[in-house]
């Protein structure tokens, strides 16, 4: 067939708007994307989430192996850890009721702890002859690998509802937070070297700070697995203060301000910890503000509020900004450097708040893994 004198505008319609061909090229897209839109955009975006929760699985069952290998390999215990590992994955606290909230702080706390006793005493029964600082980095291993698996677990509960329901609006916001859940799940499986090998990590820049002024200074428990020292700067009492390192601890702060503030008095509380920074700020820039400054859950960051209104006693607050891979990863060249810088800020922020003859508490908070004193 010549196709030389084939006229195409003739045979497709396209200069005629009533050729039957070209109204279907048009219209049964259209039909397909009205009745079949929400499910080709389920399908779509099933296939991505699919990818994140592989990926969410390995993490997951690498970070449960690793645990097992490493108590196997370093501590030698006497019955097989498979077995107390898999009951503590699947391990849950219920908090307790909110619905009066007098006195809820309390009762979290207590249960919170109660579980960290119950996790630590049945941790130490795998190798009774267990150091302190090899128990520490066990029960952190522990907690990465029960909060992947319990990510794991809320990630692929939502996809099945909304895949089971074929609902695309009920899949959007799971989509959306994916890339913040992920950004989180991949620092912790990174994390798992650094507290293997016992290294610092970023979190540990407050307690880096405070543990390198307390080198020379004789050191006191003031609290569970929390260290107090004391010296003097330019005429004033420092108390400084921070988790038991090298262990992989962030203490019991609050207690140690009240066995603190029982004994004698403070004129001022600094605080010095990491901060999570927002996108676009900079890695290990230091900012300075007033209040507490201390993760968690909040029943730490409560009891210290609650000492200082009681006694009318000025928190401040020296921050140094991380992404969350920075915080719990091993610790930066850029962040560790930062260690010096701070200390100076610390001490100008003393002149600038206190007078001579004050008494300050300086407490290093964070992780203190791999950071003595």
């Amino acid at each position: 067939m010549d196709f030389t004198n084939f006229d195409f505008e003739e045979f497709f319609g396209f200069g005629d708007d009533s050729n039957p061909l070209m109204m279907l090229i048009w219209i049964i897209p259209i039909i397909i994307f009205i009745f079949y839109g929400q499910r080709i955009q389920l399908l779509i975006t099933s296939s991505e989430i699919k990818k994140s929760l592989k990926k969410l699985e390995e993490h997951r069952n690498e970070s449960k192996t690793e645990l097992i290998e490493y108590i196997k390999n370093n501590l030698k215990p006497k019955k097989d850890p498979a077995l107390i590992i898999d009951k503590f994955l699947n391990y849950f606290t219920i908090m307790p009721v909110d619905m009066d909230p007098n006195g809820i702080v309390a009762k979290v706390r207590h249960f919170v702890r109660s579980r960290e006793d119950y996790t630590r005493e049945h941790v130490r029964s795998l190798s009774p002859e267990m150091s302190n600082y090899e128990l520490t980095k066990v029960q952190n291993l522990l907690d990465i690998a029960t909060t992947l698996q319990l990510i794991h677990k809320i990630i692929n509960h939502l996809f099945l509802t909304a895949k089971k329901q074929k609902n695309y609006p009920l899949i959007v916001p799971l989509q959306m937070m994916l890339p913040f859940v992920m950004e989180e799940a991949d620092a912790l499986a990174k994390a798992i070297p650094a507290f293997k090998q016992g290294q610092p990590i970023g979190d540990g820049i407050g307690p880096m700070v405070v543990g390198k002024m307390m080198l020379n200074t004789e050191k006191q428990t003031v609290a569970f697995e929390t260290v107090l020292s004391q010296t003097e700067y330019d005429g004033r009492k420092l108390l400084l203060m921070k988790a038991d390192g090298p262990s992989a601890s962030v203490g019991r702060p609050g207690d140690g301000i009240e066995s603190i503030i029982s004994k004698q008095k403070l004129d001022a509380i600094i605080m010095i910890d990491a901060s999570l920074k927002l996108e676009g700020e900079e890695s290990a820039t230091i900012a300075h503000g007033f209040g507490a400054a201390i993760g968690g859950i909040g029943t730490e960051r409560f009891q210290i509020e609650e000492v200082a209104t009681k006694h009318k006693i000025p928190v401040f607050a020296i921050v140094i900004k991380e992404s969350i891979k920075e915080a719990i990863t091993l610790m930066t060249k850029k962040i560790a450097d930062k260690a010096e810088e701070t200390r100076l800020q610390l001490y100008e922020m003393i002149k600038e708040n206190t007078k001579s003859g004050q008494s300050i508490l300086v407490i290093g908070v964070g992780n203190t893994i791999g950071v003595s004193q």
